[in-house]
């Protein structure tokens, strides 16, 4: 070890610079620590118990996360010793390999060189220390960018469920209203399946395959659950679980489904670990995998998010073809099927679902919301790292369409899809 070398180690730091590390470090840690344990205490007096359960999973993942980034510091001696042909190192490369007399970083550690010494010619170090430290890095923007979309997430689809308290406020006056009377409830229940089929199902046209997914496609952007929608849905929701609890407070119950999901979309499962370890493989120079990459959440938001808008319509449908056979088997003479207010209801099925499987909409979910939080830590990631102008980064007019879809899909899933998948689900 050179002179040089030796002054860096701790040996021969001022003590005073080691204990004011540490504190700073242990400070802020804590605080962090402390902080989220304070939350966790408060949601557990609120009874928010699918709250709780979420920043116990995030606490987890950021656990998983850190644990990595040790991982990677006690085994970086020993990765940077492992040495491989030269001639492998200039395969698959992120950038064009420069000279080394043209490649310089602003924040190059100063025991970069240490390692590549000790590779026989025509061997290079398999991972060098500099590149283990900005994967330490890279590991850090990931955690705190993961839970900011996270709370992002909850912020904007509780705004979006928060909204439907107006129509939940009527529709229960109403109900109060009308129960003073048994015409007055029948009558009410008519309104409610008018309204929803004639958004829905009027007119024969809206029988067709291709109109119905073009009208899908166009309702997420404006509107994705409208008042008809929502009500005719709780009123199949009650109709199917609690049929004697006509004024069943179901705005509150859609704000703890809302919790239980965003209790699954906190966590990191091993598939979406497998896709960060995918797009790092596929980043090669000239394929411009990020640009491209940042339209696959957006195209499987939209078709999420049509498939759902979808499935309304059928219910819609469905509904109207039930009461129109249950009228004509009235008029015939036969037995009416109604529920106990004598309304046909809006009937929930799985078999709507691809593969009638609900689970399947949810992984989508899940994992549009966690390539698209991963593309912007890889983002700031780079910025931190290597400057605005690295070859990462590529060209202006391939960073600004990748931030904007990414603020569009964060937006338009978090305050559109997730709620609406929640409502869907539940009838």
């Amino acid at each position: 070890m050179s002179e040089e070398e030796g002054s860096n180690s701790l040996e021969y730091t001022p003590t005073w610079v080691v204990a004011v590390v540490c504190f700073v470090i242990v400070l802020i840690s804590l605080c962090a620590e402390r902080s989220l344990h304070k939350l966790g205490k408060f949601l557990h007096g609120r009874k928010q118990d699918a709250l709780y359960e979420a920043l116990e999973k995030l606490k987890e993942e950021l656990m998983l996360l850190g644990f990595i980034s040790l991982l990677l510091t006690v085994f970086q001696k020993l990765i940077s010793k492992i040495c491989i042909p030269s001639h492998i190192s200039y395969d698959m490369l992120p950038c064009k390999k420069a000279n080394s007399a043209n490649v310089h970083h602003g924040r190059r550690l100063l025991s970069a060189g240490a390692g590549a010494g000790h590779c026989k010619p025509g061997k290079v170090p398999f991972l060098s220390l500099e590149a283990l430290h900005h994967l330490h890095i890279f590991i850090f923007v990931l955690a705190v960018v993961h839970v900011i979309f996270c709370v992002t997430t909850m912020v904007l689809g509780g705004a979006r469920i928060r909204q439907w308290k107006y129509w939940e406020d009527k529709i229960r006056s109403d109900i109060k209203a009308s129960k003073k009377s048994r015409f007055g409830l029948d009558h009410l229940h008519a309104r409610i399946h008018r309204d929803f089929f004639k958004q829905h199902a009027e007119g024969n046209w809206r029988k067709a395959s291709l109109v119905r997914w073009m009208e899908a496609f166009s309702k997420q952007f404006y509107g994705s659950v409208s008042e008809s929608d929502y009500i005719a849905l709780r009123q199949g929701f009650i109709n199917e679980h609690c049929p004697r609890l006509p004024d069943f407070d179901f705005h509150k119950y859609m704000l703890r489904t809302l919790e239980v999901d965003f209790r699954k979309v906190v966590g990191i499962s091993w598939y979406l670990w497998l896709f960060v370890v995918l797009f790092l493989l596929l980043n090669l120079d000239g394929w411009h995998t990020y640009f491209w990459l940042s339209f696959l959440p957006l195209i499987l938001l939209l078709l999420v998010g049509a498939k759902l808008e979808h499935i309304i319509i059928r219910l819609a449908q469905a509904n109207a073809t039930k009461k129109t056979g249950d009228q004509e088997a009235q008029q015939s003479g036969g037995r009416r099927k109604t529920d106990e207010n004598g309304t046909s209801r809006v009937k929930p099925s799985d078999a709507y679902f691809w593969f009638g499987r609900p689970g399947i909409v949810f992984v989508l979910i899940h994992f549009i919301l966690f390539q698209n939080s991963f593309e912007i830590a890889f983002f700031f990631w780079i910025l931190c790292t290597y400057g605005f102008h690295s070859c990462i980064m590529e060209k202006v007019g391939f960073i600004i369409p990748r931030l904007v879809i990414s603020v569009i899909v964060q937006v338009l899933c978090s305050y559109c899809t997730l709620p609406l998948y929640a409502i869907v689900t539940q009838v």
